[in-house]
């Protein structure tokens, strides 16, 4: 049965994965020893980098579950 993903949930699911990738970054930057600038940085580096591409996929072609 396909599910119907609705604008919300995309975003929903958007916000979580940023927030999982910033803070992700943040606290592995930290492990390394970063500086707070340092550990910023990689948060926003890890952003910029963020694939969001397979949400935007499964938005238009729902999997059947």
């Amino acid at each position: 049965m396909a599910t119907n993903m609705s604008l919300e949930d995309l975003a929903k699911r958007i916000r979580d994965a940023c927030l999982e990738a910033v803070l992700q970054a943040y606290e592995d930057a930290g492990v390394q020893g970063l500086c707070a600038e340092g550990r910023w940085e990689a948060a926003v580096g890890a952003l910029r980098t963020l694939d969001l591409a397979p949400l935007l996929r499964e938005y238009q072609h729902p999997s059947a579950d």
